[in-house]
């Protein structure tokens, strides 16, 4: 049976290798807000971010529900950066029936300022389209970030 697999993490804290992974072992298809984000509108979104990674979000569900629906797996690749978000996500598809799966990628500080340096390197030099981290996002995202309450997550990496 199909199912729907998030991954849940700190930015930069490896979730879109581990999707990756998880693509080629299941066949899965991965969406993603960064890519479509990045893709279509650019990095500089302004004041306008919050509001566009929403309506991306909300779009991504409805597709993820429908490709289930044709019978493929999909991996979320974001964040799920908070309870509320993690809590409406397992509420959206339960309620249509989808089996759902929470994947938590753990990092500890040291690792994530170190892969936070590689990715503003691989940006910097032009080898890399994601997005440059500099101390302010990164101290945004920390603060963002809601540790998952133990037995939230199906799946510890």
């Amino acid at each position: 049976m199909p199912k729907v697999i998030m991954t849940c993490g700190r930015i930069c804290s490896g979730k879109s290798t581990y999707a990756g992974k998880l693509q080629k072992e299941l066949g899965a298809v991965i969406l993603s807000i960064d890519e479509l984000m990045l893709d279509i509108l650019g990095g500089d979104t302004g004041d306008m971010h919050d509001e566009y990674v929403r309506r991306t979000e909300m779009y991504l569900y409805r597709k993820s529900a429908e490709i289930v629906a044709a019978g493929s797996d999909v991996i979320l690749d974001w964040g799920f950066w908070t309870r509320r978000d993690r809590d409406f996500a397992r509420e959206f598809y339960r309620s249509r029936g989808i089996d759902c799966q929470f994947h938590y990628v753990s990092i500890d500080d040291v690792e994530w300022k170190r892969r936070i340096e590689k990715r503003n390197a691989e940006v910097s030099a032009g080898r890399s389209d994601a997005y440059f981290i500099d101390e302010g996002l990164a101290s945004k995202f920390q603060s963002l970030f809601e540790l998952p309450d133990e037995g939230e997550m199906d799946i510890v990496i």
